[in-house]
């Protein structure tokens, strides 16, 4: 298999540069599954129960929300570019319920690039990530580090 070069590379990501990372439907027998396999509460699972907890059935699990983003992510940036991988986020926060039905946008600004002190082939990107529903309503929030190699001395 023939991997592309990378198009972007940690000298691309500059402060204050804005990444449109895609949408996503959220369908319900996908926010259900993903719920009973991984966060079984009952508002996620059963709409009499979500009912009864105050929210009109079902939501989707937050770690849903944040795992769909992560492939928009993926899909939009971090296939292009030269990531070596994250050490981790630094906050995330679940704003609003995202609900069946609901289209989330994602989009991130990049706050900082930084050199890595391991070695100057890779430096780390962080960036802020904001994911919103159909009707403009912020969802989630995060900010996270990724770690990015940089071009190749003379190219």
């Amino acid at each position: 298999m023939d991997v592309a070069a990378p198009e972007f590379y940690l000298e691309d990501f500059v402060p204050g540069h804005r990444l449109e990372l895609g949408s996503y439907e959220m369908h319900r027998d996908e926010c259900i599954a993903f719920a009973r396999k991984w966060d079984p509460q009952p508002f996620h699972v059963d709409d009499e129960r979500a009912r009864e907890l105050g929210f009109d059935g079902v939501i989707a699990c937050g770690w849903h929300t944040a795992s769909l983003t992560m492939r928009l992510w993926v899909d939009s940036v971090m296939s292009r570019c030269a990531a070596l991988g994250s050490p981790g986020i630094d906050k995330l926060r679940f704003l609003r319920p995202v609900r069946p039905g609901d289209t989330i946008t994602a989009s991130a600004v990049v706050l900082d690039s930084t050199q890595s002190w391991h070695g100057a082939d890779r430096g780390s990107v962080r960036t802020r990530t904001e994911v919103r529903n159909q009707d403009g309503e912020l969802v989630m929030t995060m900010v996270s580090r990724g770690l990015i190699a940089r071009r190749a001395t003379g190219s």
